[in-house]
């Protein structure tokens, strides 16, 4: 975390002898009311995972001999904003609340994530919850505490279910000088977003659901034109480990119409203090070129582990995959992060704007691992034998989309996503030794609404 701090003290200064400090957020805030912004979303998700040989993912839910999951959900999401009051120091509040509906859901079909499962077993009805932060601004550096969504590629809130994962802590951002923006946080509580209305839940790591008392980072993204920029972060889950990321982004824009973009992310995860997750050393990175001409664009990308353990990242949601991890082959069902693993993807979007029919949007990519062997795990450590010696997986997504131009429906959006996953027994810990062949389809209708 050291090296992290001084890595971006000395981007700062750089920065600050080439740019010109940018004018002060807090000078030209209108007050606490005048921008102000309420928002409300209503969301409806439908939900199906068919375990194709008869059992389910552990890693994603503690059912071990479902045929399939189906449930039906609508969630009503309020979030208000306050502006900053005005002066030399500004403040501020931030809320929200959140309610969710059961439409349907059986039992003995139920664990998506989408509702909370009572005593009985059964989902529950419905569910609610609220919280809220305050904040203060100088100048361009804002400091908020209480229940938030930080969006760090090292500790990102989870998005994936009817309501979005939030965390109780401190976050510090900082925008000082143009092009150069700061985002640190100190955190002790996370709020699952699968289905939970419990704010005191543990920091836990994804795969092992080891838990945490607190997690610290620190980092930034610095734009050094408007087609390359460079990201920096490091964080540290106490007692766990030490985790670093960084990325480079370069856009080439050939024409209006055609550009190449290369995207590099990387991880470096070291055990720390007790090491409660056993001993760690992991090198994980993905490079995805991505080659836009009009309506289309082409994208490929490989990603590697380089660990006798999983690439394993903070949850912000037990039933979801895909927080605190920006790799490229991170997708819909599987992370392609097994330990030593190596993973392509070929991916195609269309943007039907082009032929006459704007908001409307189709995808499809196909992810393949092998070489995933874990059998070298630190026999003490967390994956110890859960896994073999010649894992391989693949992944074929398909998502289309729609979101209404204009008019009294004007943002309301509909997006249909189906995946497939298949695995070899090898895999082990990701499968459970269980269902090695998985099928989904998700459903999902945004409406939101801007209210002030």
């Amino acid at each position: 975390m050291q090296v992290m701090k001084w890595s971006l003290i000395a981007l700062a200064v750089t920065a600050g002898t080439s740019q010109m400090a940018a004018a002060s957020q807090q000078s030209d805030s209108k007050g606490f009311v005048e921008d102000s912004s309420l928002t409300l979303l209503n969301k409806n998700y439908a939900f199906y995972r068919d375990f194709r040989n008869n059992g389910a993912n552990s890693r994603l839910g503690s059912a071990t001999d479902q045929n399939y999951r189906n449930e039906w959900a609508h969630g009503i999401s309020t979030m208000f904003e306050s502006g900053f009051t005005q002066g030399t120091v500004g403040f501020g509040v931030d809320a929200h609340a959140m309610l969710g509906l059961k439409l349907n859901s059986g039992n003995g079909t139920n664990g998506t994530g989408l509702l909370p499962t009572g005593s009985d077993g059964r989902s529950q009805d419905e569910y609610s919850y609220a919280g809220g932060a305050v904040k203060a601004q100088v100048s361009n550096t804002v400091l908020k505490y209480g229940n938030l969504f930080p969006t760090a590629p090292v500790f990102a809130t989870g998005t994936a279910r009817l309501f979005p994962s939030s965390a109780e802590g401190f976050q510090l951002l900082s925008s000082e000088i143009e092009g150069l923006n700061i985002d640190a946080g100190h955190f002790t509580a996370i709020r699952d977003g699968s289905a939970s209305t419990n704010s005191d839940g543990e920091i836990t790591t994804t795969y092992t659901g080891i838990a945490s008392d607190s997690a610290d980072y620190v980092g930034g993204s610095y734009a050094v034109t408007d087609n390359l920029s460079f990201s920096l972060y490091g964080a540290e889950l106490e007692d766990i480990w030490r985790q670093y990321y960084s990325n480079v982004n370069y856009n080439i824009p050939f024409s209006d119409t055609q550009a190449l973009n290369l995207d590099f992310n990387i991880y470096r995860t070291l055990d720390e203090g007790q090491a409660l997750a056993g001993e760690l050393e992991s090198t994980a990175f993905s490079l995805a070129a991505a080659y836009s001409i009009g309506a289309h664009k082409f994208t490929l990308a490989h990603q590697r582990v380089n660990s006798d353990e999983p690439f394993d990242y903070i949850s912000m949601d037990g039933q979801n995959a895909g927080d605190s991890i920006y790799l490229a082959n991170s997708v819909q069902y599987s992370d392609f992060n097994g330990p030593n693993e190596k993973s392509f993807q070929a991916r195609y979007d269309l943007n039907m704007a082009e032929y006459g029919v704007p908001g409307l949007s189709f995808m499809a990519r196909y992810i393949t691992g092998d070489d995933v062997d874990g059998t070298k795990a630190d026999p003490n450590g967390a994956f110890a034998g859960a896994i073999g010696a010649d894992g391989k997986e693949w992944e074929r997504d398909i998502e289309a989309k729609y979101v209404v131009q204009e008019g009294a429906a004007k943002d309301l959006s509909f997006r249909l996503r189906h995946a497939s996953w298949r695995a070899n027994t090898d895999m082990g810990f990701f499968t459970s030794g269980s269902s090695t062949a998985i099928d989904e389809v998700r459903l999902i209708t945004e409406y939101p609404l801007n209210i002030l």
